[in-house]
């Protein structure tokens, strides 16, 4: 991704209200942030428990999306697949988040959903060569391929909520 700061991460969000970016808080590691490692930015508010954040890079400009947690994760006693890394993990590393759609249908309350990583370090988990605990299983393939997928994966989510829902 291309360095981005905080005025061009807050003004490239396509679902958040007012007060949405009024107490959106940034991620205290910031300003120590490389830019060129990621494939898109994502991050748990640190003031508020049930929100994240994911930025994505499309067609070089920054598309960013509000997220909520779901009230509960996947259960503790199961494993769980996240849907952007495609990580393998115990359920309680998964959570249910959900984007509220760009434009009227959000504001009438549509939203999409899937199950990422809780602390949202997808990024990360998609460069690392050995499972991350003996429950997770990897995916066949390449780093490279890893992360390739999960670029992909991050840019359809993104385009369900910048799409209008056909009823």
């Amino acid at each position: 991704m291309h360095p981005l700061t905080e005025a061009e991460i807050r003004g490239a969000f396509v679902n958040a209200t007012e007060q949405d970016l009024r107490v959106m808080a940034m991620p205290l590691s910031f300003m120590l942030t490389e830019w060129d490692y990621l494939d898109f930015f994502a991050w748990r508010d640190p003031h508020a428990r049930g929100r994240g954040y994911l930025v994505a890079e499309r067609d070089g400009t920054p598309t960013a999306i509000v997220l909520r947690a779901g009230d509960a994760s996947a259960s503790h006693a199961h494993a769980a697949l996240c849907n952007i890394c495609h990580t393998m993990q115990p359920g309680d590393q998964v959570t249910l988040f959900s984007a509220r759609r760009a434009g009227a249908a959000g504001e009438a309350g549509d939203a999409v959903g899937t199950y990422i990583c809780t602390d949202l370090s997808c990024h990360e988990n998609v460069r690392l060569a050995a499972p991350l605990t003996q429950l997770e299983i990897r995916p066949a393939g390449s780093v490279d391929a890893r992360i390739d997928g999960a670029r992909q994966r991050v840019n359809a989510f993104v385009d369900k909520v910048l799409s209008v829902r056909v009823p």
